[in-house]
């Protein structure tokens, strides 16, 4: 008798522990939060909204998929804003669950990272460009004709990338941001910019000084989309992002999000937001990740 009692003590506990289990075992679905980083100075992608406060002042394509990703997990989201070059250091540090910022896919993220299936910001990441002043409009439109000149892009970028292999003529100017890019080109520390479509479209829009040069990169569609970076090994964590990745892009919600995105980068209140390149919320002295490249 006094052995049946142990076995039904043990029994009871087997099935308390199963059921704790159950019930939190799969971090992936329901309650908890979904702290997803990101860096908030690459209109339509991901910028601030100034007449908001708090997380809701984050704004834009990335933003409107990182609710709608947390929406399916039953997750609260927090938006952890920081320097894109601390968007993987966070992933790979575990201060952040993923980065949603404009990343394309690239080897070496696959090989240090593990990335989602691909989703698609519209003409974002698949037309990509070159601005110049307003008076130099037009003016260039093969890659002879910057031969000689100083293109500005963004370190690591897609678009230092594309100027070294279409535009080998030219004098790559380097620059950690492109808000300070802007200002660069426009006091005359180069000559011309190279930026998304989506970022210059901006641009043109919130600054009457700058304009199209006139030419155009070719874009291999390999880099047309955008991924979302995890931590190495977060195999059920990326199984569930590319099954609600699917799902967002079956509803046709994608189209919406960047015109909506687009439309609200051009108003009164939208501000590209710099961060300092410690990924906030990070442990002091936390390193780790490849250095990012954004695809702007």
């Amino acid at each position: 008798m006094k052995m049946k009692k142990i076995l039904a003590l043990i029994l009871a506990l087997c099935l308390i522990v199963t059921a704790a289990a159950a019930c939190g075992g799969d971090s992936g679905k329901g309650g908890g939060k979904l702290k997803v980083a990101t860096s908030p100075d690459f209109a339509p992608m991901a910028f601030v909204d100034t007449s908001k406060q708090g997380q809701e002042q984050y704004v834009g394509f990335d933003i409107m998929l990182a609710n709608y990703i947390a929406d399916e997990m039953g997750k609260e989201l927090e938006i952890m804003p920081m320097s894109f070059d601390a968007c993987t250091t966070a992933v790979s540090t575990g201060t952040v669950d993923m980065a949603i910022s404009g990343f394309s896919w690239k080897q070496d993220r696959e090989d240090n990272f593990n990335l989602s299936d691909f989703y698609y910001p519209g003409d974002n990441e698949s037309d990509q460009v070159v601005i110049v002043r307003k008076e130099d409009e037009g003016k260039y439109t093969k890659p002879e004709d910057f031969a000689g000149m100083k293109v500005g892009a963004q370190t690591s970028s897609l678009q230092e990338s594309l100027c070294q292999e279409q535009l080998p003529d030219c004098e790559i100017v380097v620059v950690g941001d492109l808000g300070t890019g802007l200002l660069q080109l426009k006091k005359g520390d180069f000559d011309a910019m190279a930026v998304a479509k989506g970022q210059a479209d901006v641009f043109m829009s919130n600054d009457d000084g700058v304009a199209l040069s006139g030419f155009q990169f070719e874009v291999d569609p390999k880099y047309t989309a955008n991924v979302i970076v995890m931590k190495k090994g977060a195999d059920d964590l990326t199984k569930q992002v590319n099954e609600i990745l699917k799902k967002a892009y079956d509803s046709g919600v994608y189209g919406q999000w960047y015109d909506e995105a687009k439309e609200l980068a051009m108003s009164a209140t939208a501000e590209e937001v710099t961060m300092p390149d410690e990924p906030s919320g990070a442990d002091e002295g936390g390193e780790g990740g490849e250095p990012s490249t954004q695809e702007e």
